[in-house]
């Protein structure tokens, strides 16, 4: 793989606006993609593990998720995240990141950009709003 790639959940407004963020802000070549849209086979992801947790696929084939591929994101950009980056994987900064990650993916529907769809497992999603992200209509 030529290039790293951070996958997030695109159904979700919150994690939308993260990416987004990501996107303006912070300088990195990765590439940042749903995973909706991302080919996961060749990312070797599979959608259980995108569902769970953000992921990072390094252009070395390294992988990580949660936390620890925001760190790596981080790594992988300007000179003042690389330090938010590495401040991410001292020992008990990391071990904290998890719970403070694992809260925020459970709350995401109640955080600012978040809605209630973001709560909802991806196949309620796509049952409720259709893969398009928009409700169906029962015809």
């Amino acid at each position: 793989m030529e290039t790293s790639t951070f996958v997030y959940d695109g159904d979700c407004a919150f994690c939308t606006s993260c990416a987004e963020f990501i996107e303006r802000r912070i300088p990195t070549a990765a590439r940042v993609v749903p995973w909706q849209f991302a080919d996961l086979d060749a990312l070797g992801l599979t959608v259980a593990e995108c569902e769970e947790a953000v992921q990072w696929v390094g252009a070395d084939g390294s992988r990580a998720a949660g936390p620890d591929a925001i760190a790596k994101l981080l790594a992988a950009s300007g000179p003042l995240w690389r330090v938010a980056g590495a401040g991410l994987r001292i020992p008990p900064v990391r071990v904290a990141a998890w719970p403070l990650y694992r809260w925020v993916a459970r709350n995401r529907h109640r955080l600012p950009g978040g809605t209630a769809a973001c709560s909802l497992p991806q196949e309620a999603r796509e049952r409720l709003y259709g893969p398009a992200g928009r409700p169906t209509t029962g015809a």
